[in-house]
């Protein structure tokens, strides 16, 4: 599966390199669906609330309710992945809370079937907080133990994010091998050879900056499906 990104910061939509830099804006969010209305899914970030700077409420509720999407952005807490769902979300993404007794306690909220875990990798470990503060384990060593809390995982290759340099496939493959559970990729994926090698080892791709710039066709990845 190819997974759209609509990323929002400020109330736009935004596409960002190390999760710093703002590289670009995207049309209107309406507009963005507009575009995406071929794919089964759409991820929707609120980059305002994973940087605890305020949130994009509204936005998030106008997109999740008209599109199959899964929704994140500081999901830290039960009453915050209730609100998303409430706001239409089809599954809920946690980071950071995926490291602490929160996880259990949103997953118990809205059922495990609704959570998807971010595993976030820069530098070969786990990173948080906006991808502004490094731990010092790594995705292989985790996974196995969040299985029971989530439905899948979208792990982020932070070091090619935004950078359109190809992703790092040998790590996708060993989170492969790790778990059962279904794996989003994102970060660096750029051409539609990345594609076809995830899609050969059953790991879908979140798309962003490819999208945006325009090096990958939306037409042509709709017919990948």
């Amino acid at each position: 599966m190819i997974i759209p990104c609509i990323d929002l910061m400020d109330g736009k939509v935004v596409q960002l390199v190390q999760g710093r830099d703002k590289a670009l804006e995207g049309d209107a969010p309406l507009e963005m669906l507009r575009k995406f209305a071929a794919f089964p899914e759409i991820q929707v970030i609120d980059l305002d609330a994973a940087m605890g700077k305020g949130e994009n409420s509204s936005l998030v509720e106008l997109v999740a309710g008209k599109a199959r999407c899964r929704v994140g952005g500081g999901v830290r807490t039960p009453e915050r992945a209730k609100k998303l769902i409430d706001q239409g979300a089809f599954r809920v993404i946690v980071g950071t809370a995926a490291f602490t007794p929160a996880l259990e306690q949103i997953a118990s909220a809205v059922g495990p079937e609704r959570v998807i875990v971010a595993l976030d990798s820069k530098g070969g470990k786990i990173v948080v907080k906006g991808w502004q503060e490094a731990t010092n384990f790594t995705a292989e060593e985790v996974i196995g133990r969040l299985e029971p809390f989530c439905r899948g995982f979208l792990c982020t290759y932070v070091d090619k994010e935004g950078m359109m340099q190809g992703t790092d496939l040998d790590w996708f493959r060993r989170l492969r091998a790790a778990t059962n559970h279904e794996i989003t990729a994102a970060g660096g994926i750029t051409t539609l050879d990345d594609i076809r090698a995830l899609s050969a080892i059953n790991v879908h791709a979140a798309l962003g900056m490819a999208i945006y710039t325009g090096r990958l066709d939306l037409g042509e990845l709709a017919r990948l499906q």
